[in-house]
């Protein structure tokens, strides 16, 4: 992290520091993750307050704590700075951490494939530039700020996912990020059951357009949903997806390579892996590449063959006799589950299909319509058994289990030896269990 002393925390959070002074080089929210020098964090939470671990953090090292409110300070030699809020101040800190930084920020958003463009633009710029990204998918209040303060004096690139509970969040986020490069992956009905309409979750995904002057967005090419949105945007803008007329265009993907469109040329890339809308994903990050003004060629594009997609995001896993499973089950909605379903025929290559589906879940008063909408789409695609696991599960049809616990008894003695499975649902869910059943 770029040091600030506890004056200047208490100067950029409009809070009131106490003690010594002291410089800080990290933040940490958990006594267990603190490194010498760093600020520990006291966020309140569901269970206990940060509080009660200020002197297991001081102990291992952490140079000064953020307290917020009324909360005592553990002991009058102790370097503190009390703030009203301390998610807010986490904000504030990352947000002059960030503004003291000359690295390229890469901020991205969008109702699926956003971790996973965030790993591959991740790997891809590694290759150039000293770069950072979120781990995982910390993408709230929280976890963008514990990620812009990991940017040091040497960080060139920094990537960052911003996910989206309601309206506001992307445009307070993208305030502490100040991103040099807004990038919406995809448009579709996810949050619903906040948000209402598709069309009101694009207008929260556009929030990431109100970036500052010179910043570019990246965009998928023809979305009726985000025009009104661009209509009214003078930065420049880049497109991507698998329509030729997108500035970005993935024409095919397989056997460990991808075949990029770029501006009149082509570009193959290696990649680590095969499934189509992962390949969409590649064509955003080149997109974004092009974006922060990177010069795109094969050493830069070799970094792809590098990047590890996040756990759950359709990892593949060996069964017997030639079998394949797809652990697809960090999340799920309409466009992520009809993509999944297309990447199992895919994968499967004429073999017998399975699908492990449970529920998709805040879709609110469409959850029915788009429940049975992937029943039609089994149907079509021809998947031989699906196994249909929860409540709003039970429109696929196939066999239905109500609960997890029922399922876990039942999927393993389903699965054939040389069968492709496919395990999908929302996080909620659990269906990582499932995995581990079937793979044990």
């Amino acid at each position: 992290m770029i040091p600030l002393s506890t004056r200047e925390i208490a100067a950029v959070t409009g809070g009131a520091a106490s003690g010594p002074e002291a410089t800080v080089t990290g933040v940490a929210i958990d006594s267990r993750d603190i490194r010498p020098g760093d600020l520990f964090a006291t966020l309140p939470g569901e269970r206990t307050h940060g509080a009660r671990f200020a002197e297991a953090a001081l102990a291992a090292g952490a140079g000064a704590v953020l307290l917020e409110g009324e909360t005592a300070v553990p002991g009058t030699a102790v370097s503190a700075v009390r703030v009203d809020s301390a998610v807010a101040a986490l904000g504030a800190i990352a947000a002059e951490v960030r503004r003291r930084s000359a690295a390229r920020v890469v901020a991205i958003t969008g109702s699926t494939g956003k971790t996973s463009t965030k790993d591959i633009l991740a790997a891809i710029l590694r290759s150039r530039l000293r770069t950072i990204a979120s781990h995982a998918n910390y993408n709230n209040e929280i976890g963008l700020p514990l990620t812009l303060c990991r940017i040091d004096r040497h960080t060139e690139a920094v990537v960052c996912e911003l996910g989206m509970r309601g309206a506001g969040q992307i445009a307070y986020l993208t305030g502490i990020a100040a991103p040099d490069v807004g990038v919406i992956t995809s448009v579709g009905p996810v949050h619903l059951e906040l948000m209402g309409t598709v069309e009101a979750v694009a207008a929260a995904k556009a929030e990431i357009l109100e970036l500052r002057a010179g910043a570019a967005a990246v965009v998928p090419f023809d979305e009726p949903l985000l025009a009104p949105h661009l209509a009214t945007r003078d930065g420049r803008i880049v497109t991507f997806g698998e329509d030729r007329g997108a500035d970005v265009r993935l024409v095919k993907i397989g056997g460990g390579r991808a075949e990029i469109a770029h501006r009149g040329r082509t570009l193959i890339v290696p990649v680590s892996f095969d499934q189509r809308h992962n390949g969409v994903n590649l064509a955003a990050a080149v997109a974004a590449c092009d974006a922060l003004g990177v010069e795109i060629d094969d050493s830069l594009l070799a970094g792809a063959a590098a990047a590890e997609i996040s756990r759950w995001r359709g990892e593949r896993l060996a069964l017997p006799g030639g079998g394949v499973l797809i652990a697809d089950c960090y999340n799920a909605n309409p466009v992520s589950m009809s993509a999944a379903l297309r990447d199992l025929v895919a994968v499967a290559d004429g073999r017998r299909t399975v699908a492990v589906l449970g529920d998709m879940a805040e879709l609110g008063e469409t959850a029915e319509g788009y429940h049975a909408a992937v029943a039609s789409e089994l149907a079509d695609l021809g998947i031989d058994e699906v196994i249909a696991i929860g409540p709003l599960s039970r429109a696929y049809g196939g066999t239905w289990y109500a609960t997890l616990a029922e399922a876990l008894e039942a999927v393993p003695a389903a699965i054939r030896p040389g069968d492709a499975v496919l395990v999908k649902a929302s996080r909620a869910m659990g269906l990582e269990a499932v995995v581990e059943a079937v793979t044990a």
